[in-house]
């Protein structure tokens, strides 16, 4: 309700209004909340949120997607993609991976996978580090001085197991540095006023509004609103939350999933990685290190892609179906500060066709 459905909270917290940019013009689009204890999900054994992992999550994710489409079966046969963005760079290449091995396994198509879409996804632990020191410094947001120290003291290798002094100290500095900003939009505005207004504002889809979030939250721990989306059936004692504090433990985490990115391009699966160009959690410059590693031959070079006569972006186009592009003036949720550019990005990786290199679109 924030980012690519059909519709969002107006500052109110009651009332909505239509997201004419919504995913739903490109596709059909399930949302899934999860791991159980994200939103409204929930488990039958309060244990269960002591045991999570990304193990667990994507043979969830399978079971439920496997029961969805028997209570569903009109869309079993349709082509059927994974879409995510920041830790879902994990979610997304391991529910396509328990996919593609059940698929195989049964040797029949259970789910008929087509391909991944993944925007400034948390894939590669080292080079994610690595490209947001560098991102940070790029963008005049802290000194060469402190990032050097960083890459001088401070060990991303995935064999680390702990941090030196020097390390936290010099990682502390920068966390002061960028402490008033929107780390997930570096240029965005601030919301200074996390409330709800009694009258709804004149909402706009182009200019992003800072304290939705909160607006969203108002709407979704609405009674009514529970009821009538039949939520929250079992009276779960915590309220909807864009981010769950039910989770208590996170057991097992790749340090990558490069190899699950390998296998899918070596299976004829579609392979898209987005990055909103603004975003300083998991930046273009982690997501460019992390494919580099991948040491894929280019098929089309790096160049600007267009969007009503405007440069949407950057992207380049590796052999095997892989393509990268950059997302211009968006933050870590793409959707939310570039709805359009979001739309005509999504519309282009499900029919298969790359971005627009000229003007006239």
């Amino acid at each position: 309700m924030q980012e690519l459905g059909p519709f969002r909270v107006h500052s109110d917290g009651k009332t909505l209004y239509k997201n004419r940019y919504s995913w739903n013009y490109a596709a059909n689009v399930l949302f899934l909340e999860s791991p159980a204890g994200v939103g409204f999900s929930y488990s039958n054994r309060t244990s269960d949120y002591d045991n999570n992992g990304d193990k667990k999550t994507a043979e969830d994710n399978y079971i439920f997607l496997v029961n969805w489409l028997k209570r569903f079966p009109e869309y079993k046969d349709r082509d059927f993609y994974i879409s995510g963005e920041s830790y879902a760079g994990h979610y997304v290449p391991q529910l396509a991976h328990t996919i593609l091995y059940n698929n195989k396994k049964a040797k029949k198509t259970i789910i008929n996978l087509k391909g991944i879409l993944i925007g400034n996804a948390v894939i590669n632990d080292e080079t994610d580090n690595i490209g947001m020191y560098d991102y940070f410094v790029g963008h005049a947001l802290v000194s060469n001085e402190a990032v050097n120290n960083i890459k001088k003291h401070c060990d991303f290798s995935p064999n680390a197991t702990s941090q030196s002094a020097t390390c936290i100290s010099a990682n502390n500095q920068i966390e002061r540095d960028i402490s008033h900003l929107d780390i997930y939009n570096i240029y965005a505005p601030l919301c200074f006023s996390p409330t709800t207004t009694a009258k709804p504002k004149i909402a706009s889809l182009e200019n992003f509004d800072p304290c939705s979030d909160y607006y969203v939250y108002a709407y979704l721990n609405t009674p009514e609103v529970q009821e009538a989306m039949h939520a929250n059936v079992t009276k779960l004692k915590h309220d909807w939350e864009p981010c769950s504090d039910v989770i208590s433990q996170w057991l097992d985490s790749s340090a990558t999933v490069l190899p699950l990115l390998q296998e899918f391009m070596a299976n004829g699966l579609r392979v898209w990685i987005y990055s909103g160009d603004t975003d300083g959690r998991v930046p273009f410059t982690s997501t460019i290190y992390s494919i580099d590693k991948l040491n894929l031959p280019i098929k089309t070079e790096w160049h600007p892609w267009y969007l009503k006569g405007e440069v949407g972006g950057y992207t380049q186009v590796y052999k095997g179906d892989l393509t990268f592009a950059t997302v211009r003036g968006a933050g870590h949720e793409v959707p939310s500060f570039q709805p359009l550019r979001a739309l005509s990005l999504i519309k282009h990786f499900v029919d298969g066709t790359p971005l627009p290199d000229t003007k006239r679109y």
